[in-house]
């Protein structure tokens, strides 16, 4: 087969943090299919055909990757940030183990994108310097009971977090329980960075100690950085240091 299928991270919104490797591929592209907000920040071109679909059809956006590769096409399936973080690279997968047993000669390749948590954390200053976790708050995928096991076990075991899709305007509730969980785990004291639409011009950035966080502040723009109980600031930037005593 001559056709293959990169699934590829645009990073968290600057095209500046699209990797050389990732703008390369793109390039080579015959078809780019994604979430409609991530294909529109792929610029046309004569020779290439932007798919846009929903976000709730992962794997029907699989599918169709593959099936163009399988035809000859050269397909990057694009997501912001990095594409093995809550995106795109997993559903490939899902699709190819699901598809017929010759996709399994195709070239398929994962490109890495620099991730929210990442932007953000670097902004912040360096909230995730020490052991930490990724979270996705969304119930569409997996059950909250999960979500909320794993958040209490993360927080007893004192990992900096790192929370994708806080809320939303389906889910407006969740995250208020989340800090009710983070509260009852967590001193007040805690620092919380509130990460929005890092690298972009809606850039936000949001500092407060657990006890002030109000559901609010969180949107689906926003990666929230939970810090542990080390994490500190220091002047105008929030670390957690390397050392344990």
């Amino acid at each position: 087969m001559t056709g293959w299928v990169v699934v590829a991270g645009l990073g968290p919104g600057d095209t500046a943090m699209v990797t050389p490797e990732v703008t390369d591929i793109l390039a080579q592209a015959t078809d780019v299919v994604g979430y409609i907000p991530y294909v529109r920040r792929v610029a046309a071109r004569d020779g290439l055909t932007l798919h846009e679909s929903d976000n709730r059809v992962e794997l029907d956006r699989a599918t169709h990757a593959l099936h163009m590769a399988a035809e000859g096409k050269r397909v990057v399936v694009v997501s912001s940030g990095d594409p093995g973080v809550f995106a795109m690279a997993s559903a490939v997968f899902e699709a190819l183990e699901a598809g017929p047993l010759g996709w399994l000669s195709l070239d398929v390749r994962v490109l890495p994108g620099i991730s929210a948590m990442f932007a953000g954390s670097a902004r912040a200053g360096a909230v995730l310097g020490h052991d930490f976790c990724a979270i996705n708050l969304s119930d569409n995928l997996k059950p909250w009971d999960l979500i909320e096991k794993r958040l209490r076990l993360a927080a007893e075991a004192d990992f900096a977090m790192a929370f994708y899709n806080p809320r939303s305007k389906a889910r407006p509730e969740g995250f208020g329980r989340v800090l009710e969980v983070l509260r009852e785990a967590c001193e007040p004291e805690r620092l919380i960075v509130f990460a929005r639409a890092v690298s972009t011009a809606e850039e936000a950035l949001n500092v407060v100690r657990l006890a002030d966080a109000t559901p609010e502040m969180a949107d689906m723009r926003t990666v929230v950085l939970v810090g542990s109980s080390r994490t500190r600031r220091v002047g105008d930037w929030v670390y957690t240091p390397r050392s344990v005593e």
